[in-house]
């Protein structure tokens, strides 16, 4: 059996993406419709570099990594890494991923630069701070925008000229403020596809640096 013994000790479901299967832990995030609009939108470059930042249980990594050179997975939460890990075994990537425990972009060094950033951001409007490892992947602070604007403010550094940022944020975090801060970073920035729930709105915004 591939499971550590934490596998072993804490309830595990299966979630499957065409013909792929992964694991996820009960304190990690499970794909859900944000997940799946970055997958059907995935754009990788063959042998390009890709961050998947809050990589969860890694699905978007994995997918990547089939295109890619190598992958960058970074998650604050450490259970999110060992399950993506193991997810990453499973599929028979693991070899061009790196995984990295880590808030933001604290642990990369200044001049690593990626063709391809991916953000599924904590996006909900939450008013306490987050106090279990779960809570990290949607708590976004007051306005909903605590960890969008600090994303944003580094993001920039680390993409190479003309590489893409694919974020997904959620129409109570201020879509529209998003949109502008990447425009006077010099991006070009635009919505390619949304989904609409009865007290939101999902958006996919596409962006390349110039």
């Amino acid at each position: 059996m591939e499971f550590s013994s934490e596998f072993s000790r804490n309830p595990v479901k299966e979630v499957r993406y065409e013909n792929l299967s992964f694991y996820i832990l009960s304190d990690v995030y499970e794909p859900s419709e944000d997940t799946f609009l970055l997958a059907e939108n995935l754009d990788v470059e063959a042998n390009g570099m890709v961050l998947d930042m809050g990589t969860g249980c890694g699905i978007l990594a994995v997918l990547s990594a089939f295109k890619a050179s190598r992958v960058f997975a970074i998650d604050i939460n450490p259970k999110a890494i060992r399950c993506a890990k193991v997810n990453a075994r499973r599929n028979e990537v693991s070899e061009k991923i790196n995984f990295i425990c880590g808030d933001l972009f604290r642990p990369l060094k200044r001049g690593v630069l990626f063709d391809l950033i991916l953000f599924n951001a904590p996006y909900l409007p939450v008013e306490e701070e987050p106090r279990e490892w779960i809570e990290y992947a949607w708590a976004g602070g007051r306005c909903g925008r605590k960890v969008i604007d600090r994303f944003l403010n580094d993001v920039s550094i680390y993409l190479r000229r003309n590489g893409k940022l694919l974020l997904v944020q959620s129409s109570l975090s201020n879509i529209e403020k998003t949109l502008t801060v990447l425009e006077n970073e010099g991006f070009k920035a635009e919505i390619i596809d949304k989904r609409s729930f009865f007290f939101e709105e999902i958006a996919l915004i596409k962006a390349i640096k110039h």
